[in-house]
């Protein structure tokens, strides 16, 4: 009678290096992500609670919060439709200067921030090309609120396109057809059929964009003008305490950006959840 096998100790993957993968993975996500994280944390709770909270519940900050979260999220949206709709005009059509344009929109990966604030402070500048012709209207973009939303346009709205495009490029025309072929109207199958399938990703491409907004220090800071309670920015509220080695307040404002960040990605990824589940994704 042959002796019963026995079941290894090591149970090994389908998937060769699976384990030293894995291990690599998580070792960067811990240094890059996780660590910094916990150091602020960490230098929040030495510094206190209650410090945490008089630091931030004062005018000036919660003014740079509200300006910076809600610049954000307003250029997050306007991202949103913009870049669905320009993903869609790159794929489904052909025109001449499409592969520029296509390029173009990668502008602000390879830009340094600075330059780009240096160059749309020049552009909307009262004396720039495009801020001169706004003066002529009564309209000041520069050293204002609206150029602090144009700015975190420029940088985030490559995060919607590029993240967009591939989904458009992998949805048939055939779709649109069978929808068109049962009676279903433009508008229908547009709302029911097309957006459906772009929700996930054009999500991802809008939580990307707000996350980069939110942080965005160098395009902002040029074209700002800087002024507290009116342009000033939470992210240089931070660096303002930095220079002046006080330390655990750069940490206290850090540490309310995280967690209203937070909040604000986990609504989004719980409409993300939803989304995909509508449509059968699991």
């Amino acid at each position: 009678m042959a002796p019963a096998s026995r079941r290894p100790l090591i149970h090994r993957s389908p998937m060769p290096g699976l384990g030293l993968s894995m291990g690599i993975t998580l070792t960067m996500l811990s240094l890059v992500v996780l660590l910094p994280i916990g150091a602020l944390l960490w230098k929040g709770a030495s510094f206190g609670i209650g410090n945490i909270w008089d630091t931030v519940n004062r005018e000036r900050v919660w003014a740079a919060l509200f300006l910076s979260f809600r610049l954000s999220l307003f250029a997050a949206l306007f991202n949103l439709v913009f870049g669905v709709l320009l993903a869609w005009v790159l794929v489904r059509y052909r025109f001449p200067g499409r592969r520029i344009l296509d390029a173009a929109v990668d502008l602000p990966f390879a830009l340094p921030t600075a330059v780009a604030g240096i160059a749309l402070t020049a552009l909307y500048a009262p004396n720039g090309v495009f801020g001169a012709l706004a003066k002529e209207v009564g309209v000041k973009i520069a050293y204002t609120q609206w150029g602090i939303f144009l700015a975190l346009i420029f940088v985030g709205l490559p995060f919607v396109t590029r993240t967009v495009q591939p989904v458009v490029e992998e949805i048939d025309r055939e779709v649109e057809e069978a929808s068109a072929t049962l009676g279903a109207s433009r508008l229908h199958t547009l709302r029911r059929v097309i957006l459906p399938m772009l929700a996930p990703a054009a999500l991802t491409g809008f939580a990307l964009s707000l996350a980069r907004a939110v942080g965005e220090y160098g395009s902002v800071i040029f074209i700002a003008g800087n002024i507290p309670l009116k342009t000033e920015i939470a992210p240089l509220l931070i660096v303002i305490q930095l220079e002046e080695f006080n330390y655990d307040a750069a940490a206290a404002i850090g540490i309310a950006m995280l967690v209203i960040s937070f909040a604000m990605l986990l609504v989004i990824n719980l409409i993300q959840v939803w989304s995909r589940r509508r449509i059968g994704y699991v």
